[in-house]
Protein backbone atom coordinates (compact mmCIF):
# COMPACT_ATOMS: atom_id res chain seq x y z
CA UNK A 1 0.00 0.00 0.00
CA UNK A 2 2.73 2.48 0.98
CA UNK A 3 5.61 1.01 -1.02
CA UNK A 4 6.72 4.22 -2.71
CA UNK A 5 9.19 6.32 -0.65
CA UNK A 6 7.60 9.49 -2.06
CA UNK A 7 4.21 8.55 -0.56
CA UNK A 8 5.81 7.93 2.84
CA UNK A 9 7.61 11.30 2.71
CA UNK A 10 4.37 13.12 1.84
CA UNK A 11 2.49 11.44 4.70
CA UNK A 12 5.32 12.23 7.14
CA UNK A 13 5.35 15.86 5.97
CA UNK A 14 1.58 16.21 6.47
CA UNK A 15 1.91 14.67 9.95
CA UNK A 16 4.63 17.17 10.89
CA UNK A 17 2.49 20.07 9.66
CA UNK A 18 -0.57 18.87 11.57
CA UNK A 19 0.99 17.82 14.86
CA UNK A 20 4.37 19.52 15.01
CA UNK A 21 7.79 17.93 15.41
CA UNK A 22 7.79 17.73 19.20
CA UNK A 23 4.40 16.03 19.38
CA UNK A 24 5.50 13.38 16.87
CA UNK A 25 8.68 12.75 18.88
CA UNK A 26 6.61 12.36 22.04
CA UNK A 27 4.26 9.92 20.34
CA UNK A 28 7.18 7.89 18.96
CA UNK A 29 8.86 7.83 22.38
CA UNK A 30 5.68 6.67 24.11
CA UNK A 31 5.12 3.99 21.45
CA UNK A 32 8.68 2.76 21.98
CA UNK A 33 8.27 2.60 25.76
CA UNK A 34 4.90 0.84 25.41
CA UNK A 35 6.50 -1.75 23.13
CA UNK A 36 9.35 -2.24 25.62
CA UNK A 37 6.90 -2.70 28.54
CA UNK A 38 4.84 -5.16 26.51
CA UNK A 39 7.91 -7.23 25.68
CA UNK A 40 9.01 -7.21 29.34
CA UNK A 41 5.54 -8.35 30.45
CA UNK A 42 5.51 -11.04 27.81
CA UNK A 43 8.94 -12.29 28.94
CA UNK A 44 7.73 -12.40 32.57
CA UNK A 45 4.60 -14.32 31.55
CA UNK A 46 6.70 -16.78 29.52
CA UNK A 47 9.04 -17.32 32.48
CA UNK A 48 6.09 -17.90 34.83
CA UNK A 49 4.49 -20.35 32.39
CA UNK A 50 7.78 -22.27 32.09
CA UNK A 51 8.11 -22.38 35.90
CA UNK A 52 4.57 -23.80 36.19
CA UNK A 53 5.31 -26.39 33.46
CA UNK A 54 8.49 -27.45 35.27
CA UNK A 55 6.59 -27.86 38.55
CA UNK A 56 3.92 -29.93 36.80
CA UNK A 57 6.60 -32.14 35.22
CA UNK A 58 8.25 -32.62 38.63
CA UNK A 59 4.90 -33.58 40.22
CA UNK A 60 4.22 -36.04 37.40
CA UNK A 61 7.66 -37.61 37.79
CA UNK A 62 7.17 -37.90 41.56
CA UNK A 63 3.78 -39.55 41.02
CA UNK A 64 5.30 -42.03 38.55
CA UNK A 65 8.10 -42.82 41.01
CA UNK A 66 5.56 -43.70 43.72
CA UNK A 67 3.99 -46.37 41.55
CA UNK A 68 0.40 -46.96 40.56
CA UNK A 69 -2.25 -45.47 42.76
CA UNK A 70 -5.51 -47.35 43.39
CA UNK A 71 -8.49 -45.67 41.81
CA UNK A 72 -10.52 -46.35 44.96
CA UNK A 73 -8.48 -46.22 48.15
CA UNK A 74 -9.51 -48.50 51.01
CA UNK A 75 -11.75 -47.05 53.67
CA UNK A 76 -10.38 -46.79 57.23
CA UNK A 77 -12.89 -49.28 58.63
CA UNK A 78 -12.09 -51.87 56.00
CA UNK A 79 -15.65 -51.75 54.76
CA UNK A 80 -16.64 -51.54 51.18
CA UNK A 81 -18.79 -48.45 51.57
CA UNK A 82 -22.17 -49.10 50.02
CA UNK A 83 -21.09 -52.31 48.26
CA UNK A 84 -23.34 -55.16 49.40
CA UNK A 85 -21.70 -58.33 50.78
CA UNK A 86 -21.52 -61.40 48.53
CA UNK A 87 -24.42 -63.87 48.61
CA UNK A 88 -23.44 -67.42 49.65
CA UNK A 89 -23.87 -70.03 46.96
CA UNK A 90 -24.15 -67.45 44.18
CA UNK A 91 -20.58 -68.00 43.05
CA UNK A 92 -19.45 -64.61 44.25
CA UNK A 93 -17.75 -65.80 47.43
CA UNK A 94 -15.59 -68.82 48.23
CA UNK A 95 -17.16 -71.57 50.33
CA UNK A 96 -16.40 -71.48 54.03
CA UNK A 97 -15.87 -67.75 54.52
CA UNK A 98 -18.06 -67.75 57.60
CA UNK A 99 -20.71 -65.51 56.10
CA UNK A 100 -24.19 -66.64 57.06
CA UNK A 101 -26.16 -64.19 55.02
CA UNK A 102 -28.35 -61.32 56.20
CA UNK A 103 -29.55 -61.46 59.79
Amino acid sequence: MFGNPMEIAIIAGVAVLLFGGTKIKDVARSLGSAKKEFQMGQAEADAEAERIRAEARARAEAARAQGPIDAFPAEPGGGGGNIPPPIPGSGTSPVGTGYDGPR
